[in-house]
């Protein structure tokens, strides 16, 4: 087979960036959570990485791109020949290194919304589990050539298959950990606790801004050659389509950032910066399913609503729920993977460079907004049902929650016997 070196430059470079995805997630959820908890945090998206790595080479991804409608297969160590799935002119482990990265931002997802009152060995066991099983089949499902993906559901860059399934992850792992000690008065009423940084905050979402570049772009797995055109007249060359991405997954972006911060400070008085920088990261994962498929108007629509939708899930999540999310991630991940990935049914248009399917708005009747929703049924079931069953069974052997004191003093003294900020005066 003959190699093309510039797609497989370009899916090289996009994996490294999904990889440094891993930095923006650990600064960003330090930064949102308190100051004595900061080690442990950065050593939980740590881990997820280099646990999920060799897991995922040792099964998961096996289960992911083996033939199968349901389940792909049990490939030990990844030792079958994937020629099949691998993209036109990229070698195997330059795709495979790129489905990694992929399946550790789903497991690093969890991280956020369950900081500050996990078990440190009962999280590892969880990064094991959802990078050996549960990210790996409902993948199949989307991407590996499963029941999904023969219908024509539409995830191209992972609202859905990455972010829903973390997202999913996260809300039930937070409902059975159970709050932070003080988040809820007595009466239920939440109380607001700030992070520590928000410097290191905004930061972090600038990083996952600039990685998913890399993230969506890189889903195009190739830099040269041709696709199919809009309406499948034609062809465009992939450069092109790979543009157009880049554009829509921006412009999304930036219209849910302006958006979350008007809705702030129409709502509380004040442009509120903590939600303005989940706005930017609900735009992101809102566009991921749908931003080859998407012309701009779509893009800008789908900032908006994801801006509002950001807020909103936050609040209902918390007050209503009474889930506590230190860092807002179900909101983020699952709110609007959810929403994104039913967006395709609504805006897909092929004035779009390479998109074959008109979406309820542009004349297309229901018929792939079914399919969606379809896909986030099927998918829900799946990783709700697993990952409780799986957190309860983490909670009865090994217990999923720290003793009280361990909460009160913070994770990072009696988790890892060391300070993230030593020498500095830390506020309880």
């Amino acid at each position: 087979m003959e190699f093309s070196p510039v797609n497989t430059a370009w899916v090289l470079i996009a994996a490294a960036l999904v990889f440094f995805m891993q930095a923006g997630f650990a600064i960003l959820e330090s930064g949102l959570t308190r100051a004595k908890n900061a080690g442990n945090i950065i050593m939980k998206n740590l881990m997820d990485f280099c646990i999920g790595t060799p897991i995922y080479w040792f099964i998961g991804f096996g289960i992911m791109f083996g033939t199968g409608s349901l389940v792909g297969g049990i490939d030990l160590f990844t030792r079958g020949d994937y020629s099949a799935v691998a993209p036109d002119g990229v070698p195997f482990y330059a795709f495979f290194i790129f489905q990694t990265v992929f399946c550790a931002t789903a497991a690093t997802i969890v991280s956020g919304a369950m900081a500050e009152r996990t078990d440190f060995r009962a999280y590892c066991i969880y990064s094991a589990i959802i990078s050996l099983i549960v990210y790996p089949v409902s993948g199949h499902w989307i991407w590996g050539g499963g029941w999904l993906a023969d219908m024509g559901f539409h995830d191209f860059a992972g609202s859905c298959a990455v972010h829903m399934v973390g997202g999913c992850a996260a809300l039930v792992g937070a409902i059975v950990l159970g709050p932070r000690i003080g988040k809820y008065d007595k009466n239920g009423k939440p109380r607001a606790i700030p992070g520590h940084n928000l410097t290191m905050a905004a930061l972090g979402v600038f990083i996952l801004w600039f990685c998913w570049f890399g993230f969506n772009g890189g889903s195009t797995v190739a830099m040269e050659g041709t696709t199919v055109a809009a309406g499948g007249v034609g062809e465009i060359t992939m450069g092109a389509l790979a543009g157009s991405v880049f554009s829509t997954t921006n412009l999304c972006a930036a219209v849910a950032t302006i958006v979350a911060m008007m809705f702030t400070w129409i709502k509380y008085k004040k442009p509120d910066v903590s939600m303005s920088l989940n706005g930017t990261l609900a735009g992101l994962v809102m566009v991921t399913a749908s931003t080859d498929c998407i012309d701009m108007y779509g893009a800008a629509i789908e900032g908006i609503i994801a801006g509002i939708a950001v807020v909103v899930g936050i609040e209902f999540i918390d007050k209503v729920l009474k889930v506590d999310d230190p860092v807002g991630a179900v909101a983020v991940h699952f709110c609007n993977g959810l929403w994104g990935t039913i967006a395709v049914g609504l805006f897909a248009t092929t004035s779009a460079p390479s998109c074959e399917i008109n979406g309820l708005f542009y004349g297309g009747g229901v018929h792939q907004l079914i399919l969606q929703l379809t896909g986030v049924g099927s998918v829900l079931l799946w990783t709700g049902v697993t990952m409780f069953i799986v957190f309860k069974v983490i909670d009865k052997i090994f217990g999923l929650r720290v003793t009280d004191q361990e909460q009160l003093d913070g994770l990072d003294i009696h988790e890892h016997g060391m300070n993230a900020y030593y020498g500095f005066r830390i506020d309880k």
